[in-house]
């Protein structure tokens, strides 16, 4: 289960963006990725889940035959005391490098992933994993089976299709879309896996015009708990369609494989703009109206840094010329009430403006949670939850347009009708872990008495109060059914699983 980390753009920490990014190939867990009121409830149209699935057998019992489960793989097996275990058991966040996986499958066919589950399926915890970014690291489960989808990496573009193995990392994707002309709404990171960005919805720079990565979703494979091989659409298992378009990473089965529609790439126009200290609070009153008011071809987030004083700028892209941009800057930069220190607009076309988006590969080690601003939000007690709190970023991503065309319940994904997402990251080591989970959820708490309330899955967060609401809303319980259904044995168990 990983994440969407989209830490790193310009305009935002040079981290690990782990928003507009994956958890496994399965799911996505983040993968996030607090006592929260979600968006306004409505009132549920979506038909009833209904099984044809024959009740499932007793699980196995007893540990799994790992010497069987070697000699069938293509890929391979790594347990602890081998050579590589180290490696090959760790994801992106370095807090959890202390985690044990029992054992660590490479797997590169659809056969191997069906290997896995029937040798270890209802005896360990199995996780699936793509680009390892989960926020919880919920893709490196203690004990348990980690399903490394890392080999099933194809990218075929295909005129306005592009089939995708849930292994691929978001750089590779760009390149391969790029040169054929298309591109995807999706995140910055580029080691973010596809699986795990899609699984939780997908938000990223281009979301406000094209929506969300989920949205593009037209099919996928994958491999349920029992083994089976099955294709999801909107008409060949479309409970199973509707709660992959959203639903979070590792809930339902491994993806093995996601067909998407394509747009034709857009020259963007990418722009940056630092305020000065002490102007954040009226920045951002200023900024919730603007962003609420822009056409859907631009995109822009608000980065608060925080600190004393908090620092702030804005940066985004536009899908247009730098004239058209500039129009859009002076409206916002004039209600300010601060005139910015720094102005940078530049035109790239689709490849480059994702490479000025991307952050740093290197692993990280980080706290992190999310809040939701579904209407704009008390903006001096917003940025008073950041005072003081040296290394703590609160990144502020712009929705609405195309996010908000689909109805709350036409896909898993609940947070059509938000203004913005707001995800809290802060830095931590081994020692300072403790600490800065405390500060984190003191943040998270700021947030929520400023008006922000629900919270994103790929922004995953063990300690978010009420956090299936807060992820899920109403449509939670079509997602319980939908995991019944799909994995009535509840294989896929994990501590923020949609059944847990």
């Amino acid at each position: 289960m990983d994440s969407e980390h989209d830490q790193g753009r310009p305009g935002v920490p040079r981290r690990a963006f782990l928003r507009i990014a994956g958890v496994s190939a399965a799911g996505a867990v983040v993968a996030a990725c607090g006592p929260d009121t979600p968006s306004a409830p409505v009132a549920s149209t979506a038909p009833a889940v209904t099984s044809s699935v024959p009740p499932a057998s007793r699980l196995p019992t007893g540990p799994p035959n790992w010497d069987d489960l070697r000699s069938q793989l293509t890929g391979g097996l790594v347990r602890p005391g081998a050579e590589g275990y180290a490696t090959a058991k760790r994801g992106f966040n370095q807090l959890f490098d202390g985690n044990n996986p029992v054992a660590v499958a490479t797997v590169s066919t659809v056969e191997d992933v069906q290997t896995c589950l029937r040798a270890a399926a209802g005896r360990v915890t199995i996780a699936a994993r793509s680009g390892g970014h989960s926020y919880a690291g919920y893709s490196v489960p203690e004990g348990g089976l980690v399903v490394d989808v890392a080999g099933l990496n194809k990218i075929d573009v295909q005129g306005g299709k592009a089939v995708i193995g849930a292994g691929a990392k978001l750089g590779a994707v760009y390149a391969a879309l790029a040169q054929a002309g298309r591109a995807l709404p999706a995140g910055s990171c580029p080691t973010v896996g596809i699986a795990g960005l899609t699984l939780g919805g997908g938000i990223g720079v281009l979301a406000r015009k094209y929506g969300l990565t989920c949205d593009h979703l037209s099919s996928a494979q994958v491999v349920t708990a029992d083994g089976r091989a099955l294709t999801a659409s909107a008409d060949s298992e479309p409970d199973l369609f509707w709660a992959l378009r959203g639903g979070g990473g590792g809930n339902f089965g491994i993806v093995t494989e996601f067909t998407f529609d394509t747009d034709p790439a857009p020259d963007l126009t990418v722009f940056s703009l630092r305020f000065p200290p002490g102007s954040a609070a009226g920045v951002l009153a200023a900024w919730q109206q603007w962003i609420a008011a822009m056409p859907p071809e631009l995109w822009a987030n608000l980065v608060l840094s925080g600190g004393s004083p908090v620092q702030c700028r804005v940066g985004g892209c536009y899908v247009g010329g730098a004239a058209g941009l500039n129009t859009l800057l002076n409206n916002l930069t004039t209600n300010a009430g601060a005139r910015p220190t720094q102005r940078v607009v530049k035109s790239l076309d689709y490849l480059g403006a994702m490479k000025y988006f991307e952050g740093s590969s290197n692993r990280q080690s980080f706290v992190a949670s999310s809040r939701i601003i579904t209407t704009p939000v008390d903006a001096a007690k917003l940025v008073a939850a950041a005072d003081g709190r040296a290394g703590t970023d609160l990144l502020i991503d712009g929705l609405g347009g195309a996010v908000a065309g689909p109805a709350k319940d036409a896909t898993a994904f609940w947070h059509r009708d938000a203004l913005a997402s707001v995800q809290v990251y802060a830095p931590a080591t081994a020692k300072t872990r403790t600490k800065v989970a405390q500060s984190v959820g003191e943040v998270v708490a700021g947030l929520a008495a400023a008006g922000a309330g629900g919270g994103y899955v790929n922004y995953i967060d063990p300690a978010l109060p009420d956090w299936k609401t807060a992820y899920y809303g109403d449509n939670a319980k079509r997602l319980v059914d939908v995991s019944k259904k799909y994995d009535p044995q509840n294989v896929f168990r994990f501590g923020q699983g949609v059944v847990s």
